[in-house]
């Protein structure tokens, strides 16, 4: 072949690999820049504002922090947030668009399980993989998608940790159980009660929707039931509304035992929310800071500055490590091809804020080979689980005494009941 036609030939064959490559809406490698990724959370009513926008700053934080060292694979991350308002249908109406619109290679965040448990079909659909932050229904692993995967807690053995420590209340017997009408609170409401009746407790359950604001009913009802303590299961701000409306009629932390929600950890909010919010109990689902490894210590300090927050959620941990999990499972496939992210999810381990991330159980190594339930598919296995108090007013969260289990306790627990 002479010279000029080698040469054209050689541009040609480069010209077609380069079609192979990149055609495709996601490239099988990384060089076509900039990277991809979506990030869920709940950013309007009626989800969770204060817990969308904890996990919203701290996926923002993980993508500057990863671009400030280079990016992934010689990219740069371009980071596509989106609001689910905490709805299912909004939900899946988002993993539409970020997939099919924005063509993003992967997904990190969210927050209620009701969206966790609709949008994992599309993400299922499409063959794209999601990290969730903060979905705790066992259903979302249990369905044993090769897409998704969890860095949260399991619903059933969050909803253990609130059995296991409401029998350590001296002279409970009858306990009332305030949950959402969600794919979220309904089964945590059951495993507690379940938890509950196996150790003779007898637990009645009131069950709202998403987003309710008025509990007068409800505090009425409650009141009625003259329950030995009380079990809150309501996600975001109508949490904080629920708390303080108790409270105001004689049935809050300051007159019966009272594990409020999760999101009463965001001090600030709670105090501001639930001035008579002193001695709640709450659960927490991460590491106390006094804990905090290298990791953790650095993202707490940038998230505080951000944010002006005294204390870090876990669902503000859990997101930025999600975003971290992907940064590292793209680098370890070295391409952007969805199923090749996914292979690498199954073999990860990321040192992260939460410790070492890693997804044990899955296509190679199904969790009912060691004889364990459908739901440690693709999980997270060691989320810490922790119950604090508060025990003064306007007290900071990581300030307040961790009183359940004894292997984290730091303070003995003030058991209130007049």
């Amino acid at each position: 072949m002479q010279p000029r036609l080698r040469k054209l030939a050689s541009v040609l064959l480069g010209i077609t690999a380069s079609a192979v490559i990149f055609g495709a809406p996601h490239g099988a490698l990384a060089a076509n820049c900039p990277i991809k990724l979506g990030g869920i959370a709940p950013l309007s009513a009626p989800g969770s504002v204060t817990g969308g926008e904890a996990q919203r700053e701290a996926i923002k934080i993980a993508v500057e922090e990863i671009n400030a060292k280079g990016g992934v694979l010689g990219c740069k991350i371009e980071l596509v947030i989106g609001d689910t308002e905490g709805l299912p249908e909004k939900g899946t109406a988002l993993f539409e668009k970020l997939i099919s619109q924005d063509n993003v290679v992967a997904i990190a965040g969210g927050y209620h399980s009701s969206v966790g448990m609709a949008a994992k079909e599309v993400a299922h659909d499409k063959g794209i993989p999601v990290i969730f932050a903060s979905t705790w229904n066992d259903q979302i692993t249990s369905s044993k998608l090769p897409e998704v995967f969890r860095v949260a807690p399991l619903s059933s053995e969050a909803s253990a940790i609130y059995w296991k420590f409401i029998a350590k209340i001296p002279n409970v017997k009858n306990v009332a159980i305030v949950t959402e009408n969600t794919d979220y609170g309904i089964p945590a409401a059951e495993e507690a009660k379940k938890g509950l009746e196996s150790i003779n407790m007898s637990a009645t359950t009131y069950a709202v929707d998403i987003g309710n604001q008025d509990f007068a009913s409800i505090v009425l009802r409650v009141k009625a039931q003259k329950p030995d303590a009380i079990l809150t299961l309501l996600t975001g701000e109508a949490s904080l509304n629920f708390e303080q409306q108790a409270a105001e009629n004689g049935m809050g932390p300051g007159d019966v035992p009272f594990i409020c929600d999760i999101i009463a950890a965001e001090s600030n909010s709670f105090w501001k929310n639930v001035p008579d919010g002193n001695y709640c109990f709450v659960g927490q689902f991460g590491l106390p800071e006094a804990l905090y490894n290298d990791a953790a210590k650095a993202f707490a300090k940038k998230y505080k500055e951000r944010t002006g927050k005294d204390s870090v959620e876990s669902y503000a941990v859990e997101a930025y490590d999600a975003i971290g999990v992907l940064a590292t499972a793209i680098e370890k496939a070295g391409s952007t091809d969805p199923k090749a992210i996914i292979a690498a999810l199954e073999s990860v381990e990321h040192n992260g804020a939460l410790g070492k991330v890693s997804f044990p159980y899955g296509t190679s190594k199904d969790p009912s080979a060691e004889g364990k339930d459908a739901k440690w598919w693709h999980q997270y296995l060691d989320p810490a689980l922790m119950i604090f108090q508060y025990q003064e007013v306007n007290q900071k969260a990581g300030d307040a005494p961790i009183v359940f289990p004894d292997s984290y306790k730091t303070g003995e627990a003030v058991f209130v009941n007049k």
